[in-house]
């Protein structure tokens, strides 16, 4: 049953630490698949807040869809007016000499929580650790901001360059790093997980799993060994959830993915589940109550 929104502050303290909206009518959005389909429309929070109100998710980040200045202000424009969007993701062009004058404009905004580029598009596999973007990392951790990742398994060897190359870099590797969950290998992303799960600044979503995997069969026990091998290794205290919506809709309504996570975390602890459903996406972020 849908909560009331006058009980949606008083609910559990949930995190949806990964959702997006976007604007078909104002951006182009490249990575989206021609013609007509559940994704080519226009999603707004109107859209989302009857599903986290029947989930009980007290607050969102919603993440950039578009490596464009203009999306990340659009961005902010709606998390102002809608206070369950507690922080935003946003974009700046990280290569830019110049980066920390953008930085410097966009965080007097207190809803600006992080920046994400979408290293997997790039052409240049490189990309991550080039002496330009590795200034705009550092230029990042000097305000204090993390970096969200969003790769694919072959990237995740450059995350512990960067770790090396900017030290005081807070980091989130988003989708857990895109694993092969539909062809059911492990390796080289086992093994890669193994590695950069030892650097303690570095936190892992669990979110975008349905999309990754078998399109007709999302399966809990087909994600499972993915889950399970993220939690061994990062431990439940550097995990968080998010929806990955409306990318997940895919495949999934935000209610199954919210219950499928469910059943994936189910042997949490309180203290662990408290940290997992919310307590770290607050703290890595800084959102305000």
């Amino acid at each position: 049953m849908n909560q009331p929104a006058a009980d949606l502050a008083s609910g559990p303290a949930i995190v949806d630490s990964h959702q997006h909206f976007w604007d078909i009518s104002r951006f182009t959005y490249p990575w989206m698949p021609p013609g007509p389909g559940v994704l080519r429309r226009t999603y707004l929070p109107e859209d989302l807040l009857s599903e986290i109100r029947a989930a009980g998710v007290r607050q969102t980040v919603v993440v950039e869809a578009l490596d464009c200045a203009e999306e990340t202000r659009f961005l902010l424009e709606l998390a102002s007016c809608h206070p369950w969007i507690a922080g935003v993701v946003g974009w700046v062009d990280l290569t830019d000499p110049l980066v920390g004058r953008s930085l410097e404009k966009l965080a007097v905004n207190p809803k600006l929580v992080g920046i994400r580029h979408q290293v997997e598009s790039e052409p240049d596999e490189r990309w991550l650790i080039r002496p330009a973007t590795l200034h705009g990392l550092g230029e990042l951790a000097a305000f204090d901001l993390p970096f969200d990742f969003v790769v694919y398994p072959r990237h995740l060897k450059l995350i512990s360059v960067v770790a090396d190359e900017v030290p005081d870099l807070r980091m989130v590797l988003d989708h857990l790093g895109k694993p092969p969950i539909a062809s059911k290998e492990m390796e080289p992303w086992q093994s890669e997980v193994n590695r950069i799960s030892q650097i303690p600044r570095l936190m892992c979503k669990i979110s975008g799993l349905v999309t990754e995997a078998d399109s007709a069969n999302p399966s809990t026990s087909a994600l499972r060994p993915y889950v399970d091998h993220i939690v061994r290794e990062f431990s439940s205290q550097r995990i968080m959830w998010g929806s990955d919506w409306p990318v997940c809709l895919k495949v999934a309504s935000y209610s199954q993915v919210f219950q499928q996570a469910r059943e994936l975390l189910g042997g949490l602890g309180k203290v662990e589940e408290d940290a997992f459903w919310g307590g770290t996406a607050r703290a890595f972020y800084r959102l305000k109550a």
